[in-house]
């Protein structure tokens, strides 16, 4: 019964005869119940009454209390304590060898076993009790917690990317987007040498096309196609037009496993975040996804985000506009991700009032303060060293 399912199974597709033995028995665990139960009660009470009979010819009435208790400290340390104790620890070794004995004595005993397991689910389900042996299908916090606790089976990098994976079913874009007043695009109301220079001091490599406003944008143009054009005497607002490649439109609470499939079926790079009333709220790329399986391409906190700078003195100067999954991931912090999707968001409904510049708090844990304020917002906090 203790014996590790899921290597149990992967042994039975190996062809390995005793754990086909062994899941077979255990796809009806109440034969088995019933089968050892029978032959362990059988053989206590047979052990009762032959010691019986010798202390009773041995030394009469008296001898029944020292039988009993002999026999008691027999059977508890030979036959219950010490062996399961033993095959707790080494479940597999003796599940193939008593799958060995239990198989055919099923067969020989099974019209007894068949009796008893009847008169017992019979008893049960006088009680309202199921006798179902269908095991719950396991669930994602469960399995997130089988990972987690796989000690050295799975090396440490690839223990974060399947975690990863299994959370992206429970994140949505909204969670990872860049915000819209954070979007950096091209205006094609611009001059094209104003073009040309943000192409050259472009930090994403695919960059939306938009007019007058960002509310606008539909298209997008990859960096690199951009650079390679603009180095022939071609370049030209049609010549960049052509460059253009249709974005789509996705709502802002599509999961990240889901995006993620839309991505690979409509072979894009690129999405618009749009809320229930058709407003940008963002964007979200293909490398936002990855980065959520596989976590950063860099190491350091101030070179995975744009957002996050670390001072001499160890302090983080962080955007208010980072989302708290990406704060959490480049700072393996564990701030609430059920609520606000932003550190500014979460200052706020923390403090529940609109702080002024210069303003002390603890969130969560993080000593931090308010360095700068835009409006109503939080621009930037600095977070002390700890």
């Amino acid at each position: 019964m203790r014996i590790n399912r899921y290597r149990l199974l992967h042994l039975v597709k190996q062809d390995h005869r005793g754990a086909k033995l062994a899941y077979k028995l255990l796809q009806q665990p109440d034969r088995l119940i019933g089968l050892i139960l029978l032959g362990n009660n059988f053989i206590n009470i047979f052990a009762s009454s032959i010691a019986t009979i010798i202390a009773l010819r041995l030394y009469g009435e008296s001898g029944i209390a020292i039988a009993a208790g002999l026999l008691t400290f027999i059977i508890l340390i030979f036959s219950e304590v010490a062996p399961k104790t033993w095959a707790a620890s080494h479940p597999e070794g003796l599940a193939f060898l008593a799958s060995h004995v239990y198989t055919p004595l099923l067969k020989v005993l099974y019209p007894l076993v068949w009796i008893i397991n009847k008169l017992a689910n019979w008893l049960l389900k006088i009680f309202g009790i199921s006798s179902n042996n269908d095991t719950p299908p396991m669930r994602h916090e469960e399995l997130k917690t089988v990972v987690s606790e796989a000690g050295e089976l799975i090396p440490d990098e690839h223990k974060k990317m399947l975690l990863g994976i299994l959370d992206l079913q429970q994140a949505t874009v909204e969670d990872i987007m860049t915000p819209i007043s954070e979007v950096h695009g091209i205006d094609l109301d611009s001059p094209i040498s104003e073009i040309k220079k943000q192409f050259a001091n472009a930090a994403y490599s695919n960059l939306p096309i938009f007019k007058t406003n960002l509310d606008s944008i539909s298209t997008y143009v990859r960096v690199k196609d951009a650079l390679s054009l603009m180095n022939t005497p071609e370049f030209n607002l049609d010549s960049f037009l052509g460059l253009q490649r249709n974005a789509y439109y996705i709502p802002n609470h599509t999961s990240l496993y889901q995006q993620l499939i839309n991505f690979q079926q409509n072979k894009q790079r690129l999405a618009i975040v749009v809320d229930e009333y058709g407003n940008i709220l963002g964007l979200i790329s293909l490398q936002d996804v990855l980065e959520e399986v596989i976590g950063e391409f860099t190491t350091d906190p101030s070179d995975s985000s744009p957002d996050i700078q670390r001072q001499t003195d160890g302090a983080l100067l962080v955007s208010g506009n980072i989302t708290i999954r990406e704060l959490n991931r480049s700072l393996a912090w564990n701030l609430p991700t059920d609520g606000p999707k932003t550190l500014n968001g979460l200052i706020l409904e923390y403090l529940e009032s609109i702080p002024e510049q210069g303003t002390s708090l603890k969130l969560y844990t993080h000593p931090m303060e308010v360095i700068q304020m835009e409006e109503n917002s939080v621009k930037l906090a600095k977070f002390q060293a700890k």
